[in-house]
């Protein structure tokens, strides 16, 4: 079993990247989607975010309003700071440690599989425990892409397909500008990784990138468990 961490900042690829470690053979664990799942309506985290935010958080079908939790969350800028360390120490414990156990899982089914875990926050959270991302993880792989890149990216993924009014998009921007701000340690991680991909060209310049990165990394579990 080999162990992979798979990060970069918003808007830079990870997704991409990840999809296509799956359609090679790689299982691949969401940090998102672990997330989400346990902040729906009977869950834990779900109660605990409930019970420190308030109400305000809680959309009126009675699930968790994600608008609304990233304003709290992220802020308006200035003197809005926002409360995001308040909302990452309710989750980030729980997903971390839902991580582990789905790996554990998955070098049970197989002990020569590739585990990669996508994740913006591997880094940059403070719940990973004694030895940090290091120990969690055998290899760390870095997605990056321009400034631009990752903005236009986010308000594509944000708009959904619909049309947006200029004044919308320029909200959007302003809005990925200021989570990138949020993190600005995220671009300097690139150096504490195994690999690096960069993703200012063409999903397939990005794939080919990958399936480039494949072999090695099979080749590394292979070698661990030989």
């Amino acid at each position: 079993m080999l162990r992979v961490g798979l990060t970069g900042g918003l808007g830079s690829g990870k997704s991409t990247a990840a999809r296509r470690f799956a359609e090679l053979g790689a299982v691949v664990f969401s940090a998102d989607e672990i997330g989400r799942a346990m902040m729906q309506p009977g869950e834990p985290v779900y109660a605990a975010i409930v019970a420190h935010f308030g109400e305000m958080a809680v959309a009126a079908d009675g699930s968790l309003d994600r608008g609304a939790l990233a304003r709290i969350a992220f802020g308006n800028g200035g003197k809005d700071a926002g409360r995001l360390e308040e909302l990452n120490a309710i989750v980030h414990p729980a997903v971390i440690a839902r991580q582990a156990e789905l790996i554990e899982e998955a070098a049970a089914r197989d002990a020569d599989a590739v585990a990669i875990v996508e994740s913006a926050l591997i880094f940059e959270t403070k719940y990973a425990g004694v030895g940090g991302c290091h120990k969690r993880f055998d290899r760390l792989i870095f997605v990056k892409a321009s400034e631009g890149l990752k903005i236009a990216r986010f308000v594509a993924r944000a708009a959904g397909g619909k049309t947006l009014s200029e004044e919308a998009r320029r909200a959007l921007e302003a809005e990925a500008r200021r989570r990138i701000a949020r993190q600005p340690e995220t671009e300097r991680n690139a150096v504490n990784c195994d690999y690096v991909l960069t993703n200012d060209g063409s999903i397939e310049q990005m794939q080919a990138q990958v399936d480039a990165l494949w072999p090695v990394l099979k080749a590394a579990s292979m070698q661990r468990t030989g």
